[in-house]
């Protein structure tokens, strides 16, 4: 991009709030610099969409925005400026269109578009709870651990949690902030997004001193989700903006993923309505890369423990459940309820007598005791 396109963007990012589609509109339609004109321009026609005083709101922004000096700040801040076209630019982040950012801001030393594409949002509750922070965390390390980047906001809750957990595991993270990267917020969290910066990459759409405001936070949340392929809500109550996330993340045909809690707990009916809609239910790390990884990247198959009992032949399963728990049984009684002969119970009798499952008395047959007990674990893990 040339130095006046550069400049013309990191000025309209001063102008042009996050998510206007009526700005990417006009970006689209008339080009960058074309809109920076009009706006500069004494007496200049509004551009269409927006009222006089809109538009002389924008005016107002133009005139103080200063490029140069924000370039020079980012630069003292050890930013950059990522712009469309640019060859670190996450190309995904065009399927938002119109809302597509303007640029970004970016701290970090790795390259922003190679791994956005083996990236994963993990987000969630900011009051979470010991479950949720332990969940996020885990998820995370594990993501790492398999060589993706976890994606967060950089929040209190889960998406602290999250960010830790990767870089835990000596991974990578990536923290999307609704301020100007420059300046860390949550102020708790100046340590961590410090350490992010340092071992990943701190990313925003607004330029150096910007502060945050909740209609920020709320569409900082549409670039985590398309700069990803799906995203993971640990925790989220019926109204979180972690839930814009992932809704962010249905439209625009990336995963849904969702890990569950209590029924009875309010920080996670907005995760099981997720549920109950389109997103799949996750546990670990291995099930997320299940869906958002290469074919051929399952998740290990889940089973219960293996019981000795279960080691045995069909046959000496089918006489040893003949057996009465609570007294002894006739060798006619044990064939009958095993549905075979009396020579073929014999037989299997005495090859679970020397395995330890079962004791003579007389003309009779008994469970012993070790039998009894694998029987009543078998029952309670069905």
């Amino acid at each position: 991009m040339s130095d006046g396109g550069l400049h013309a963007r990191i000025l309209l990012t001063r102008v042009i709030e996050p998510g206007d589609e009526t700005g990417g509109r006009w970006l689209r339609e008339y080009g960058v610099q074309e809109v920076v004109r009009r706006l500069r321009a004494g007496g200049a026609a509004a551009l269409p969409g927006v009222s006089g005083t809109r538009w002389a709101g924008l005016r107002a922004r133009a005139g103080h925005a200063d490029p140069e000096r924000d370039l020079a700040i980012a630069r003292e801040a050890g930013m950059r400026f990522v712009a469309p076209g640019d060859t670190e630019w996450p190309t995904q982040l065009d399927d938002l269109g119109d809302a597509r950012p303007l640029g970004l801001w970016v701290r970090g030393r790795p390259g922003l578009r190679m791994w956005a594409l083996r990236a994963v949002a993990v987000v969630g509750a900011r009051a979470c709870t010991e479950y949720g922070a332990h969940m996020a965390a885990t998820l995370a390390a594990g993501l790492a651990e398999r060589g993706w980047v976890v994606v967060s906001g950089g929040a209190y809750g889960v998406d602290g949690a999250a960010h830790r957990g990767a870089l835990g595991a000596g991974g990578a993270t990536v923290a999307v902030l609704a301020c100007g990267v420059d300046r860390p917020y949550p102020r708790g969290h100046t340590e961590l997004i410090g350490r992010i910066a340092e071992q990943g990459l701190v990313v925003g759409e607004l330029p150096p001193g910007e502060h945050p405001t909740q209609s920020r936070f709320v569409l900082r949340n549409r670039v985590i989700a398309a700069l990803t392929r799906g995203t993971v809500v640990v925790e989220a109550a019926h109204r979180s903006g972690s839930l814009v996330t992932a809704r962010a993340a249905q439209r625009l045909g990336r995963f849904t993923m969702g890990v569950p809690g209590p029924a009875t707990s309010g920080l996670s009916v907005g995760v099981h309505e997720l549920l109950r809609g389109e997103a799949v239910l996750v546990t670990d790390a291995a099930e997320v890369v299940e869906l958002v990884g290469d074919m051929g990247e399952l998740a290990p198959a889940r089973r219960g423990p293996v019981l000795p009992r279960d080691l045995l032949e069909p046959a000496a399963r089918r006489v040893l459940a003949a057996l009465p728990g609570n007294r002894t049984a006739s060798l006619e009684e044990v064939a009958r309820g095993a549905q075979t002969s009396e020579d073929e119970a014999v037989a299997r009798l005495y090859e679970l007598r020397a395995l330890g499952y079962v004791e003579r008395h007389g003309d009779g047959w008994k469970l012993t005791r070790q039998a009894m007990i694998s029987v009543r674990e078998g029952r309670s893990r069905r």
